[in-house]
């Protein structure tokens, strides 16, 4: 029996550049180009520019630096997702202050990678960046769950624990696993290999979740499941 093939997996991922750095824009233009499935569809060295070209070129993914001159990269992050959330931002960066963190996350970053990252690593959080799934490099990850864990007490986890709010009763056992893996961070892919069912299934539970929980994106679901106790 033939394992059905991901649709997103067979479509040329396009990913635009903002940097300002040219040398740093071209060895990330090398890296990438290293791989089929992605094509770099534009470079941009100012938050302006980015904004323009992003309206212009609609990429899947944007690679955004956060420290550059004008418009710095939360602001070029937070006008791009305003302009179309379905575009994919992956802050990519060597800042990893927790406030930048705060504000690059807030501003509706799909990932934050630093730049001391390894070229197959890059490829592998845009892969799944764009399949849907939220990245965080494992230092970011700790910064974030530390700001987590300032701003969400510990009594805050029993109470919530000890009674499910009503969206999340409806969500079925199989879509509780499901949910699981999301808050792992795995694309759909890795959850329908994960649970041994197809793509097209993982992706419609995914939806029947973001729909039950009344959430907009995985990024949501994940922080609900976690808020509430649910997984």
């Amino acid at each position: 029996m033939l394992q059905q093939l991901d649709p997103v997996q067979t479509k040329t991922i396009r990913v635009l550049i903002v940097e300002d750095y040219k040398l740093t824009r071209m060895g990330l233009i090398s890296v990438l180009k290293e791989d089929k499935g992605i094509e770099v569809v534009g470079e941009a060295e100012t938050g302006e520019k980015g904004l323009s070209m992003v309206k212009t070129l609609k990429p899947d993914v944007v690679l955004m630096d956060l420290g550059l001159p004008g418009i710095n990269g939360v602001e070029a992050t937070q006008a791009i997702k305003a302009f179309d959330d379905n575009i994919k931002v992956i802050v990519y960066t060597s800042h990893e202050r927790e406030e930048e963190v705060i504000a690059a996350l807030g501003a509706g970053a799909n990932a934050y990678c630093l730049k001391d990252n390894t070229p197959v690593n890059l490829i592998e959080t845009i892969r799944i960046v764009y399949e849907g799934a939220a990245w965080l490099d494992p230092i970011i990850a700790n910064i974030a769950l530390k700001i987590f864990q300032k701003t969400v007490p510990p009594s805050a986890y029993a109470e919530k624990s000890t009674k499910m709010s009503p969206e999340a009763s409806q969500l079925t056992e199989r879509e509780l696993e499901v949910l699981k893996h999301l808050v792992e961070g795995q694309s759909n892919s890795e959850i329908a290999k994960q649970l041994s069912i197809s793509v097209h299934t993982a992706k419609a539970h995914v939806c029947n979740i973001l729909q039950k929980l009344s959430v907009n994106d995985r990024v949501q679901a994940a922080v609900k499941a976690i808020k509430e106790g649910i997984v």
